[in-house]
């Protein structure tokens, strides 16, 4: 089972010793992400993640990379809508370099002004990357419009006028309010001693300091669902459907991962074998969930041709509406939930996969679950869970479209509600016995 110490200055330090490997993954979370920004501050989280990796008071950016390098292993981060981590995956004996690594970037990272002003560069250049993206960026656009009015809508890279107005002194403030001892995690996972974890990083962070974080801003997501259209010069259109899903504590998310699974989770899921298999209307479709403080996201996602698109938006309606309207079979469920056992005990194979589900409850303060208790959840979702599921989430009021590609720009609107039919016929069937 994993272990927990606090150091007196209120970090929090957790590992997972794993046997049979000899890495670790060993990294920093820190609870803070886009969503914490505010007016003026898009893509700050992120541009801190970047900043991070460009020179300390100790080291040079060359010297950061030199120093992973050696080792054989790996140094990176993220930056998400709630959180930001730094991690490293290295031989066990190398775990010590990491940390003091991770330490060094953390705690005496400089942020030079000429590497300030490099770096923005190399994220404006990210954006433009995004953009050229249209998968990425009809993703963007639909949580735009999901969680609009929210601060779960802010994008994480910012925007262009915002990230490059962004000074070394905002960085500075921002990191003073948030990277601070109460907001962060240290956590490994695999060939790990725990004491030895706990006695490097009381010497690496123990001396840290700083006031209590703000607290998050939370508060109901105000959601109109409608269809929305953006023009842009692509081969294909790219569709997402769905709306506002389930907040990460919610009890339903295990019966969720399960319709995630059947709707769109894999090659024998309702939408590939529909729009793929028997159609041949996509190349790509799949289904996608994710989950935050007080809400989360659902949808559905393909790409078309242009000529295609509302027979494909007709038939993602069809098989929802049908879904919602109780046509998730007992077999249905059962296949999701064995590909919900194997596909989670393989990831946990993975070291990295392991610390970053160990800091994530640890950050969001929520309890631990073994691989044992996880499984043991898994097998209590019934059929009915998952139908009362798709009967709320798939209802056709609450579901919304996003297309981006060669088609007419397009205003909120209410959404054609496609859905609805899958729901007559259903009823119609039943009806005639």
């Amino acid at each position: 089972m994993p272990k927990k110490t606090t150091l007196p200055n209120g970090i929090r330090v957790l590992s997972d010793r794993v046997a049979g490997v000899r890495s670790v993954s060993v990294g920093v979370w820190a609870a803070v992400g886009s969503r914490d920004e505010t007016a003026g501050q898009g893509g700050l989280a992120h541009l801190i993640e970047h900043m991070m990796f460009k020179g300390t008071t100790r080291r040079s950016a060359r010297v950061i990379a030199e120093t992973i390098d050696a080792t054989g292993g790996m140094l990176d981060a993220y930056t998400t809508k709630e959180a930001t981590a730094y991690y490293a995956r290295v031989l066990d004996e190398h775990m010590p370099v990491a940390l003091d690594l991770l330490a060094d970037m953390l705690i005496n990272s400089t942020f030079a002004e000429e590497e300030l002003a490099r770096e923005k560069e190399v994220v404006l250049e990210e954006i433009s990357m995004a953009e050229d993206m249209p998968e990425d960026l009809v993703h963007e656009l639909f949580d735009a419009h999901v969680f609009a009015g929210h601060p779960l809508a802010r994008p994480i890279l910012g925007t262009r006028e915002s990230v490059a107005g962004h000074t070394r002194e905002d960085i500075l403030r921002f990191v003073g309010r948030h990277y601070t001892p109460a907001n962060l995690v240290i956590a490994a996972a695999g060939s790990v001693d725990h004491g030895r974890l706990v006695d490097e990083a009381a010497r690496l962070f123990g001396g840290m300091s700083g006031p209590e974080p703000p607290r998050r801003v939370t508060r109901p997501l105000a959601y109109t669902p409608g269809r929305v259209a953006v023009e842009k010069d692509t081969e294909q259109v790219h569709v997402c459907v769905g709306g506002p899903g389930l907040r990460r504590a919610d009890p339903r998310r295990f019966a969720m991962h399960l319709l995630d699974t059947i709707v769109g989770g894999g090659m024998s899921s309702r939408l590939f074998q529909q729009l793929r298999e028997n159609r041949g209307l996509v190349y790509s479709t799949y289904s996608f969930v994710a989950s935050y403080t007080e809400t989360g996201v659902f949808g559905v996602y393909a790409a078309t041709r242009p000529e295609r698109v509302e027979e494909v938006l007709e038939v993602i309606g069809r098989e929802l509406g049908e879904m919602a309207a109780g046509g998730i079979r007992e077999e249905d469920v059962d296949r999701a939930r064995e590909h919900a056992k194997g596909s989670l005990m393989l990831a946990l194979e993975n070291t990295a996969t392991r610390v970053g589900r160990l800091a994530g409850a640890e950050l969001w303060r929520e309890p631990y679950l073994s691989p044992g208790e996880l499984i043991d959840r898994i097998e209590r979702v019934s059929v009915q869970d998952v139908r009362a599921l798709a009967d709320e989430l798939f209802a056709p009021e609450r579901l919304s479209v996003v297309m981006l590609g060669p088609v007419a720009a397009e205003k909120p609107a209410p959404v054609r509600r496609a859905a609805a039919a899958g729901r007559r016929r259903e009823a119609a069937r039943e009806a005639m016995g």
